[in-house]
């Protein structure tokens, strides 16, 4: 067969392939399509690519074995759309994972804490939101109070040069002055804190720290290897 002369017979073969696809997929991956929703999406997804071929097998002639190979083409192509969607959970998990170890300040989230991977300084380095504001923390846990930093200071809101820095703290470099504060909400994964104390520091700090004043609000935190998992 030269010509492509009956789209509407290789149209009715790739539905005939994809409902055969879809019902394996189903059984050899039961409960993927248990919810209303993900039936909604799969039909949804069906009817476009329904169109599409619809559209190209009637608005172009082509070879027959081009016809196969198209047709073989999507229907891998709404297999993997369909495993995709079945394991999106997992394929989510992965890439928070992931992200957690290539950016070890964003942690890994959970339902109930978060984890950190050590940084490659040795170090755990945290971000918390601070009043909605981004603060890169590093863990302190001979600190304690939080303690920022004069710009991490400013970036909340405070006026570092007006507060009064009647708190001192004893220090690897000595003594150091520093303004007593209090933050109104500290956000870091399921963690939400409110009111934690803290102190803006007098001089200047490569990183602000995050001390005992947040750490003994938490039920529990661990350190196991190279991570640090934080519990609400």
């Amino acid at each position: 067969m030269k010509g492509f002369k009956s789209p509407w017979l290789w149209f009715g073969v790739l539905a005939i392939a994809t409902v055969g696809l879809i019902v394996w997929l189903n059984n050899r991956f039961p409960g993927s399509l248990s919810s209303q929703g993900d039936q909604i999406n799969l039909t949804r997804s069906a009817l476009v690519l329904a169109f599409v071929t619809g559209s190209f097998l009637l608005h172009r002639r082509m070879e027959t074995g081009h016809v196969v190979r198209n047709i073989a083409l999507w229907c891998v192509i709404a297999g993997i759309i369909f495993l995709g969607y079945s394991f999106r959970d997992e394929a989510r998990w992965l890439g928070n994972r992931l992200y957690a170890e290539l950016v070890p300040t964003s942690g890994e989230s959970g339902t109930d804490s978060i984890r950190f991977a050590k940084s490659r300084n040795g170090h755990f380095l945290v971000e918390v939101h601070v009043d909605g504001v981004p603060i890169r923390f590093l863990v302190d846990t001979g600190a304690t109070d939080i303690v920022l930093s004069p710009a991490d200071g400013t970036r909340l809101g405070f006026d570092v040069d007006a507060l009064a820095y009647s708190k001192t703290y004893n220090t690897a470099n000595g003594t150091v002055r520093a303004a007593p504060v209090e933050l109104g909400t500290m956000t870091l994964g399921p963690i939400q804190l409110s009111g934690v104390r803290a102190s803006v520091n007098d001089a200047q700090m490569s990183e602000s720290l995050l001390g005992m004043s947040f750490l003994n609000r938490l039920s529990r935190f661990e350190v196991t290897g190279d991570h640090l998992v934080l519990f609400p």
